[in-house]
């Protein structure tokens, strides 16, 4: 290649690097427009050995310039869409793990609060979980009970008042939600 490659090398920089900066500044803005000028400068320098500098050279470099800033919106376009992609998985994730709207997860829960409930009936004394079942498992009254029982009505009333006083202190917190699965189906 020419020996006065360095001179005329400086030359074109300084009589083309603001145009190109100012054209690639439209194509992909400020931010990456010098970077985008610079590549081209620098694969001009490296092909110092290679390239041939005639009066093509203007339309070589916009043309670089060019070539380079639709590189770097394509890449722009993978990033943005790879994070959009990733907002939107991330997302749905969060959608799908939010208890309120998880199906999965109220159901996990509805298991272990019916476990709890019923571990606390079944350490009721035996006759007080027998009453106690009777009443609100099967929905039977108390005289029924009685009946079915062979105990006075009074008995069954001392019963379910005992059941029902250690559910409340034992499941102090979810009392209310107690009551609620009581009067579902189980």
């Amino acid at each position: 290649m020419n020996e006065n490659f360095d001179v005329i090398y400086q030359t074109l920089f300084r009589r083309y690097y603001p145009s190109l900066i100012f054209y690639a500044t439209r194509l992909v803005g400020e931010e990456d427009a010098e970077d985008v000028v610079q590549d081209v400068f620098v694969e001009l320098w490296r092909r110092k050995n290679s390239i041939e500098i005639g009066d093509q050279i203007q339309a070589f470099l916009y043309r670089a310039v060019y070539t380079r800033a639709l590189n770097v919106l394509k890449h722009r376009n993978v990033e943005d869409g790879y994070c959009a992609a990733m907002e939107e998985i991330n997302q749905r994730r969060a959608e799908f793990y939010q208890p309120d709207n998880n199906e999965v997860i109220q159901q996990i829960e509805d298991r272990e609060l019916r476990k709890e409930i019923y571990d606390a009936i079944n350490e009721l004394p035996d006759k007080c979980k027998e009453v106690f079942k009777l009443s609100y498992l099967h929905d039977m009254k108390n005289k029924e009970i009685a009946d079915a029982l062979g105990v006075s009505l009074r008995t069954v009333e001392a019963h379910m008042y005992k059941a029902l006083k250690y559910l409340r202190s034992r499941l102090n917190p979810l009392w209310i939600i107690l009551l609620l699965f009581l009067w579902q189906d189980w």
